[in-house]
């Protein structure tokens, strides 16, 4: 019961799904940024500082927010961003969902995603990184990879940039994807400060798909 907790709870366990968490092959100080939640009004200033700092991310977008905020995730589709899904709901019961359910969000997802990509959607990231054998069975349709992470933050958890962004510099290594939120301030802040870190320390911020050499997307349908 135990080892089944962890290995549930422990997206880069690969215990019921693989994951994609970071690329340990990567030599070179090359790093990926991740958003989750949104979209929300606060991702507008996320934006700004990417383009600021001429860095690429990718946003795991809900799709009740999606739906809440269109005009901003075509912004982030503009500004050459990559997005995947996070589920439609994001609910806290997520994890308890059988499978159809589950596959009944991803696909209502991807559907509102592929209103703006004209692609197919195929980069999942599970709520709260919780992995089931729900998910894996609905992910043998849907088709979707899993992208992890190696480097958390805890921004959701907890406001205090300190903190946060000690525990985000510490981790920080060649071929890491970093999981950071686009739905509040203290983020935004944290994400400026911690491009600067990386800048003085001359790393380059990729994208998920160059740094894992994966697809986010399938061809246009017809």
């Amino acid at each position: 019961m135990g080892i089944n907790a962890f290995g549930s709870a422990r997206i880069s366990s690969n215990y019921h799904v693989k994951a994609f968490c970071n690329n340990p092959s990567e030599t070179e100080k090359k790093i990926a940024l991740t958003f989750d939640d949104g979209p929300s009004e606060f991702t507008l200033e996320v934006l700004e500082i990417l383009k600021k700092y001429n860095a690429k991310a990718t946003f795991f977008c809900i799709g009740k927010n999606i739906e809440t905020h269109p005009e901003i995730l075509q912004k982030i589709i503009d500004e050459g961003h990559l997005v995947g899904n996070h589920s439609y709901s994001h609910s806290q019961f997520f994890d308890f969902y059988t499978y159809p359910t589950i596959m009944e969000e991803l696909q209502k997802t991807d559907q509102l995603l592929e209103k703006f990509t004209s692609k197919k959607i195929n980069f999942f990231r599970p709520p709260y990184g919780v992995t089931t054998p729900s998910i894996r069975r609905a992910l043998k349709f849907t088709k979707h990879k899993v992208i992890g992470w190696n480097i958390r933050s805890l921004d959701g958890g907890t406001t205090d940039v300190e903190l946060i962004l000690n525990r985000i510099k510490k981790r920080v290594s060649p071929g890491g994807i970093v999981l950071l939120h686009d739905t509040a301030p203290h983020s935004v802040f944290v994400l400026e400060q911690f491009l600067q870190f990386l800048q003085q320390n001359n790393y380059e911020v990729i994208s998920v798909e160059e740094l894992l050499k994966l697809n986010a997307y399938e061809i246009e349908r017809g």
